[in-house]
Parts: C-alpha cells; sequence; structure tokens
C-alpha cells in the first residue's frame, strides 16, 4: 500500500543520543569493544529500598489503574520535597506525573504552546526540546551561549530575543548537555527581566538537580516575581538510577496541571503503578544514595576534565552539574582521517570516533551548537580512562 506517514512526524529530527546509542550497541553486536560515552544514563543500580517497594507493591496489588496525574500519595511525596528541598509551593493537586521527565515536558508544551507561539530556547540544549516545540506548532527561539560564556545566557540576550510572541522559555540547569549551572545570582538576572514580561511561561527543567557539585542549588519556582508561572520538571531517573522506571512529574499552575491532565488521559492514562510506588519510596526513604552518587559523579567529573585537558586542540570547561562534558572540537575540523576522509563538521569527528576510536559520543549540532561534542561520564573510571586515551588517539592521527 502508499505509505502515509503525517507531515508532524515528517518534520521531526530523530533522537541523535539515542541513534548514536544504537549505533555503538550495533558495533557492538558484531564484536566490537566500543565504550559508550553517548547515553545520559546512570550507571548504577537503583538503591535497594526502592527496589522493595516496587516487589511490596506487587504483592500488596498495587496493579490497577491510577488516576492519570498519579497516586494521590506520590504526589504528596512530591509537594513535600519541593517545600522542604527547594522552598517551593505546589499543592499535590498542581502536580502531574507522567511517563519519565521526557513525557512530563512534552505535555506542558503541547498544553501550552499554541501555533505561532515562540519558546525560548538557551543553547545548546537537550536534543528534544526544538523537536517538542515544533511538534506543537511553536517556534523555536535560540539563544546561544558557548564555551566563553561557560553556556549560560545574559539577561541581555533574554531580553533581546523576547518578543510579542513570546510564548515560553525552557531553562535546564544543571545543564544536558554541558554541565553548566546558573548560580541564584545569575538566575536573578534573567528573572528581572521574565518579571517584566508577565505573559510568558517560565519551564525549568531540573532533572539533573542532585547531581550537582557546587553545593547549593536554586529552583526558579523560589523566585516570588514569577513564581505563579513556573513550571518545575524533575522525575527519579537520574537522582536515583531509575531511568527504566519511566516516573517524571510537572509541578505547575493549577490551571496548567488541569490541562496537562486532561491531555495524557487522552493518550497514555496513568504512569506504572508500581514504578509510581518505587518513586514514592525514593522520594520518602534515606537520601544517602544520591549523596553517594553524586560523590562518583564528581569524582568522575574531575578525570574526565584532567584527561581531557591533556589532549592538544581540546577547550574545556569545568561542568558543575549532570554527568556532561562539552568540550569545543573546532581544531579538528578540516583535517583529514588516515583515510583521506575530510572531517567537515563535528558530526563527522563524532562518527570518526565512534568507528574508528570505538568511542561513542554525540555531535553538538544536535544541541544546536556545532563545533563541540557531547561526552557522557556517567561510566566507571577506568572506562573513562579507557575512552580518553582512545579519543586522544584518534585525534592524533587526524591530519
Amino acid at each position: 500500500m502508499t505509505t502515509h506517514i503525517s507531515e508532524r512526524v515528517q518534520a521531526l529530527a530523530p533522537s541523535a543520543t539515542l541513534a548514536m546509542s544504537q549505533k555503538s550497541n550495533e558495533l557492538k553486536a558484531q564484536g566490537v569493544d566500543v565504550i559508550n560515552l553517548s547515553v545520559g544514563e546512570p550507571d548504577f543500580e537503583t538503591p535497594a529500598h526502592i527496589k522493595d517497594a516496587a516487589k511490596k507493591a506487587i504483592d500488596d496489588n498495587f496493579t490497577f489503574y491510577t488516576p492519570v496525574p498519579g497516586y494521590m500519595s506520590l504526589r504528596k511525596a512530591v509537594s513535600k520535597k519541593l517545600s522542604e528541598e527547594n522552598g517551593v509551593e505546589y499543592a499535590p493537586e498542581q502536580i502531574v506525573v507522567s511517563n519519565g521527565a521526557k513525557q512530563a515536558l512534552c505535555n506542558v508544551i503541547l498544553a501550552s504552546v499554541n501555533p505561532g507561539d515562540e519558546v525560548i530556547i538557551p543553547m545548546p540544549a537537550w536534543v528534544s526540546y526544538v523537536e517538542m516545540v515544533k511538534l506543537a506548532g511553536g517556534i523555536p527561539v535560540a539563544v546561544n551561549a558557548d564555551i566563553s560564556q561557560d553556556f549560560k545566557i545574559t539577561p541581555a540576550q533574554l531580553e533581546a530575543a523576547v518578543t510579542p510572541k513570546t510564548r515560553m522559555i525552557l531553562i535546564c540547569s544543571p545543564s544536558n548537555p554541558t554541565g553548566s549551572v546558573y548560580s541564584r545570582a545569575e538566575l536573578e538576572g534573567l528573572v528581572e527581566v521574565l518579571a517584566k514580561h508577565p505573559d510568558i511561561i517560565v519551564m525549568a527543567d531540573e532533572i539533573y538537580e542532585h547531581i550537582n557539585f557546587t553545593g547549593s542549588f536554586t529552583s526558579l519556582g523560589s523566585f516570588p516575581e514569577i513564581a505563579d508561572r513556573v513550571v518545575i520538571i524533575n522525575g527519579v531517573s537520574k537522582a536515583y538510577a531509575m531511568t527504566g522506571w519511566r516516573i517524571g512529574y510537572c509541578a505547575a499552575p493549577l490551571w496548567l496541571a488541569k490541562a496537562v491532565t486532561k491531555l495524557q488521559g487522552q493518550y497514555s492514562s496513568n504512569a506504572s503503578s508500581i514504578a509510581q510506588k518505587a518513586a514514592e519510596a525514593a522520594y520518602t526513604g534515606s537520601q544517602e544514595c544520591v549523596a553517594e552518587m553524586n560523590k562518583a559523579f564528581e569524582r568522575r567529573r574531575n578525570l574526565v576534565v584532567e584527561l581531557a585537558r591533556a589532549i592538544p586542540g581540546l577547550k574545556v570547561n569545568v561542568p558543575h552539574g549532570a554527568f556532561y562534558l562539552f568540550p569545543e572540537v573546532s581544531a579538528y575540523l578540516g583535517k583529514k582521517t588516515p583515510a583521506g576522509k575530510e572531517i567537515a563538521t563535528s558530526a563527522d569527528l563524532a562518527m570518526y570516533l565512534l568507528e574508528e576510536g570505538h568511542v561513542a559520543t554525540v555531535d553538538g549540532g544536535a544541541f544546536g551548537m556545532e563545533g563541540y561534542i557531547r561526552l557522557s561520564y556517567a561510566t566507571s573510571d577506568d572506562n573513562i580512562r579507557e575512552a580518553m586515551r582512545r579519543i586522544a588517539a584518534a585525534l592524533a592521527a587526524l591530519a
């Protein structure tokens, strides 16, 4: 039969991070020893007390549909976490639990962005932000901040990007793909601009909140000038090593939370009942596991920065959160591989590192910034050392 793919789907770009991870897995299946630094996934096991809660939930028959926005007990736990840890007040009715933070993000965008609305996205940014905005018919407005700015936009840049069509700004801190963390003072500067534009929704992606080496974290929801229109996106995937459990949430103004619930009710209903009970245990149980994993990530951050800085031509900043390094690689663009192929783009370089160095990274262009690559150090110290050795050798072979 004739194929009929919607224009909506045809317009979407595939996820570059998932594509590179898939390519890495294909090479591994062929027997190639690939070190995967492309995937944003903690390599730790889910803590035992969380897994035990899931097993108990099965035995206690939490196996039926839940309310669309999630069990009230989980939403109360999230509400308490936000109040006690972040100093922000969202009632349980303002929280909608979804199938991962990715769905929570997309829900909010689809529920609030109309065709032609502009959404400001500081770049570089996670690969799916732009595609989600496009899916809603919105117009992504990129505001670039390179390594010279520690990948953080300024209030002046934000002010220049705002137009009468601006509906939303999406800020991720700690950042994927750069690991940059906005300080409270830096956020205050952005808030001062946003306070002058009361119709702009402020979406704060705080999924990497607990993978943070600064000693403090400031939520955008804690600024009273804009608190009534801040949407917080978070979840259990990164902090609790629960990527496969698929539990995220939005905390939003009540009118928007109701719209998100209406939307989710029509296309996925509730998130997994068992995973919700596991997430509840994550939030209400001991947080020692979170601190231990954060220490490990900080050690790995120090290691990967040290090794990357030893490679000639790489420009490296010090990321203060998440588990990514985003080095500038422009010194290697225009060079040729031993086989005589030109490295014209950072995508070419990422593919070269995979095929010849057997290390999977992600092209910076996928995050809206050509001339960079993203490395995930959510892997063992030994893997980091060997991967950086391979990268150094592969780059040294370029002429």
